[in-house]
């Protein structure tokens, strides 16, 4: 065998080797890929009040619950934990708001607390001016004559501004009525005494009549000594006896 054919027969023999020796080799695996990054779960958040509304001047109590947060905050409250409560006591109606914040994000939840205000008392009816009864007053008005002993005709002076202060009021409340009655002391017989209790109510009535008072309103009537005002026998006393005494109504 010439030289260059055993040449070319050792190339061939050298380069099969290499080939059967790579094919041999183990195949290296490829590299695994990197692993995904599990993200932050989202928060979560709840806020609640009980009860939802209340007078002024009450409380209720916000509750609240929240997960997966790091920083929680309520509105007019402030900073406060994962999970609690808190009285709460607003002048009007307030609408409470949570944001919670973690590295997954922001949740938010909100109450609402509704203050009833008071109905503004009702003012006090203005006081209606006293409206004194008819008979009341006469009362106040209507004045007593008295008369000296055995006698029936109006004293001057305090008598007959008493008859005229009378009538004033009487001519000018023409609906009330009235009784005169005629009053004596203890001296002097029964028959005696009513006919002059008469003629002392009779005087006052037409003593009444002349300053402007309407006979209709009037009515007497005698007791004479029947009806005194004073029981002891003395002058002081039989003094008050001597009355024409007028009574509201007939």
């Amino acid at each position: 065998m010439n030289h260059s054919k055993k040449k070319w027969i050792l190339m061939v023999a050298a380069l099969t080797a290499i080939l059967v020796v790579a094919g041999c080799k183990k195949k290296q695996a490829p590299a695994a890929p990197a692993a995904a990054e599990t993200p932050a779960p989202a928060p979560g958040a709840t806020l609640s009040v009980s009860p939802d509304s209340i007078p002024a001047g009450g409380s209720a109590t916000l509750s609240w619950s929240t997960h997966d947060a790091t920083e929680i905050n309520i509105d007019g409250i402030g900073s406060v934990p994962a999970a609690g409560t808190q009285t709460v006591s607003p002048a009007a109606s307030t609408t409470y708001h949570l944001t919670a914040q973690g590295p997954g994000g922001t949740a938010e939840a909100s109450a609402r607390l509704t203050v009833t205000q008071a109905a503004p008392p009702k003012p006090a009816p203005a006081a209606a001016p006293s409206a004194e009864t008819d008979a009341e007053l006469f009362a106040q008005n209507v004045k007593d004559i008295y008369f000296d002993f055995d006698r029936y005709d109006l004293r001057p002076g305090a008598d007959q501004a008493t008859i005229q202060a009378n009538a004033a009021f009487l001519a000018a409340h023409p609906s009330i009525q009235f009784t005169i009655e005629g009053h004596c002391d203890e001296r002097g017989s029964t028959e005696y005494n009513l006919a002059l209790g008469d003629n002392r109510a009779n005087s006052a009535r037409d003593a009444l009549i002349r300053a402007g008072v309407q006979p209709s309103q009037i009515r007497t009537i005698s007791y004479g000594e029947e009806k005194p005002f004073c029981t002891q026998s003395n002058e002081e006393c039989w003094q008050q006896n001597r009355r024409a005494h007028f009574v509201y109504g007939q």
